[in-house]
């Protein structure tokens, strides 16, 4: 089986979130199940940088307002996999963010550049860009790829079916309907039962519309977005949808997470010689000159700093947290008054409350290292991934039950604990006074070091490899195209 992946970010070359992350280890882990798999990303300055062995695949001509487009094929770094690298040095080679200029501005013509991510997509798909390789499916990731699927759709001669993954509904691809004609469009489409969405144009509904199959990135998000609270407007469409869309959990990348190997931690250890917990512990305490008390419970949070992720309940809950013995580090960007009000938690509290405003990846894995608990208190999270970080490193989650949280995470209630199936602490609303509650467990529980040591060991036993969602999909891939050779297509 052939399969392309389609996506805007892949770690470590573009990262921006959880997304580069499930981009670099899911492609690996189909192709360790047999599958041929290829990338195609946007030509990015860090991309067209680092892949290996570039060679020109077609000319494509001017698009999208690019005068020169190619199709490059290379190969990731340090990995026989296959990537298609579009080189648009118009659209694609500038400083900033993959979607936001330096000052943090959506780049004006965002729609051109991801437009023309999804129509060399569909291009690969009909065999016409490459004529040496075509995918059995094209698995498009989030709005920036969507596009692949509405191309697919409405152009592309070709028996590739679609799979649409939502990362997170929240963000939509949202853009001004004058600039459809760009598209090359049916007008049909510029309409509520298509692309259109309150006098805007959602690349975000193309996905959700225009796929074969529309997955999430967990069960429970799979079920939330069909709901008016979580689906972000788009509910209705989602429902309209209802057998074609489900939920894979993500895994994790364990060869790059896994603290038996891990290069940039003070010492390594593992779930039989744990003694290397503690020496993370007091290292990062010292790195961060934070107070080395032993009784405390060092919880960290590695994160966008936004409302989304229920940043705001943490500096709510933080002063009666620390008086019950907490100390936190926190490492993130993202909203000014947030970043500013952690700086000012810091000054506060001297020596219990570290803030890192940036992202360092080898600083993450310190603090996740650590740590003794990490803390995931979004409103919605529709997978997560550094909950999944702290189980495989004995860092507690305490997290909010909603999306991929309740997937992860099992509480410790007495009943769970009996079981065996604990793991984590988990709260319900949305409240400063919920997570300082649930806070508080945490700390009771870590004052009896054998009640804490087992529910460490539950962690550290989690199935979070990439092994079980690829079989998932490939098992998802196989019924598309069983569908389609009944009908035909």
């Amino acid at each position: 089986m052939k399969i392309l992946h389609v996506a805007a970010e892949v770690f470590p070359l573009v990262k921006t979130g959880g997304l580069a992350d499930v981009v670099a280890a899911l492609p690996v882990a189909l192709a360790q199940q047999g599958a041929d798999v290829r990338l195609l990303l946007p030509g990015l300055p860090a991309v067209i940088e680092a892949v290996q062995g570039a060679r020109t695949v077609i000319e494509m001509g001017p698009c999208f307002g690019a005068m020169r487009v190619r199709l490059l094929l290379a190969r990731m770094p340090g990995s026989k996999l296959k990537v298609y690298v579009i080189d648009a040095p118009y659209l694609y080679l500038r400083g900033g963010g993959p979607y936001q200029d330096s000052q943090g501005e959506e780049w004006p013509d965002n729609l051109q550049r991801f437009a023309l991510l999804g129509w060399v997509a569909a291009h690969l798909a009909a065999q016409d860009a490459d004529p040496k390789w075509a995918p059995d499916i094209v698995h498009a990731h989030d709005w920036h790829a969507a596009m692949a699927c509405a191309y697919v759709a409405e152009h592309t001669p070709t028996r590739a079916a679609t799979v649409f993954t939502v990362h997170n509904l929240a963000f939509q691809g949202l853009f001004a309907m004058h600039d459809w004609p760009m598209l090359g469009l049916a007008s049909r489409l510029m309409s509520p039962t298509g692309l259109e969405y309150h006098g805007q144009l959602s690349f975000m509904k193309a996905g959700l519309k225009l796929a074969d199959h529309v997955t999430t990135v967990s069960p429970t998000y799979a079920r939330e977005i069909a709901t008016h609270e979580y689906g972000c407007g788009l509910d209705g469409v989602v429902r309209g949808r209802a057998a074609d869309v489900s939920g894979i959990l993500n895994g994790i990348d364990e060869a790059v997470w896994n603290p038996a190997t891990d290069p940039a931690i003070a010492q390594r250890f593992d779930a039989e010689q744990f003694d290397g917990k503690r020496a993370c512990r007091l290292a990062l305490q010292a790195e961060l000159g934070i107070d080395a008390d032993d009784g405390a419970l060092l919880v960290t949070m590695v994160s966008r700093l936004t409302a989304q992720k229920g940043l705001d309940l943490v500096l709510a809950a933080l002063p009666d947290l620390v008086a019950a013995g907490v100390q936190l580090v926190v490492q993130g960007t993202g909203e000014p008054a947030l970043e500013t009000a952690f700086r000012m938690a810091q000054q506060a509290h001297p020596g219990r409350v570290h803030v890192h405003v940036g992202y360092d990846e080898a600083r993450a894995h310190r603090l996740i290292a650590g740590a003794d608990a990490i803390a995931v208190p979004s409103r919605f999270e529709p997978c997560g991934l550094t909950q999944m970080y702290g189980l495989r490193y004995g860092t507690l989650p305490i997290v909010r039950r909603v999306g991929g949280l309740a997937d992860t995470v099992t509480d410790a209630t007495p009943e769970n604990i009996q079981s065996g199936r604990a793991n984590g602490f988990v709260f319900d609303a949305a409240t400063p006074a919920a997570l300082e509650r649930c806070v508080r467990r945490a700390v009771a529980m870590r004052a009896t070091p054998a009640a804490w040591r087992a529910l460490v060991a539950a962690a550290m036993a989690s199935d979070l490899s990439w092994a079980g969602p690829a079989r998932e999909y490939l098992a998802l891939y196989k019924s598309l195209l069983e569908r389609r050779a009944a009908k035909g297509g």
